[in-house]
């Protein structure tokens, strides 16, 4: 059985069936969507910060750091066709959190594996039945 599964509920929308979980997206008013969920665009990026805060969060439970005010946040830059040129992070770090940590952390930050996949990418196959 496939990892994931792709199906077409009408519109606009596509969804992915992943285990017992169901990931929704649709496009924007403009492309034709009802804007009901995010673009497979926006999955992607939120990929990349959901990632990189799975590891944060990760590291600081392990130190018993309080993660209260603990933020993540993506920028992206496009060009003119809407393609990412330049992705940046903000990391926004606890109150109090540990002068010592932060070397660490901003290296654990960077680690995602979301992130490995995009710097080293797998090979793309495609077979039509």
């Amino acid at each position: 059985m496939a990892d994931i599964v792709v199906n077409f509920p009408g519109g606009k929308k596509v969804n992915a069936k992943i285990g017992d979980f169901e990931i929704k997206t649709d496009q924007l008013e403009e492309s034709g969507g009802e804007n009901s969920a995010p673009s497979p665009f926006e999955l992607f990026l939120s990929s990349l910060a959901t990632c990189t805060g799975v590891a944060v969060l990760s590291f600081c439970q392990t130190r018993e750091i309080n993660t209260e005010g603990l933020k993540i946040e993506l920028d992206v830059t496009k060009d003119e066709k809407g393609n990412a040129t330049n992705i940046k992070t903000h990391l926004t770090l606890p109150k109090g959190f540990p002068d010592k940590y932060k070397e660490s952390v901003e290296r654990i930050a960077g680690t995602c594996k979301v992130k490995r996949h995009i710097l080293n990418p797998p090979k793309f196959e495609l077979e039509v039945k």
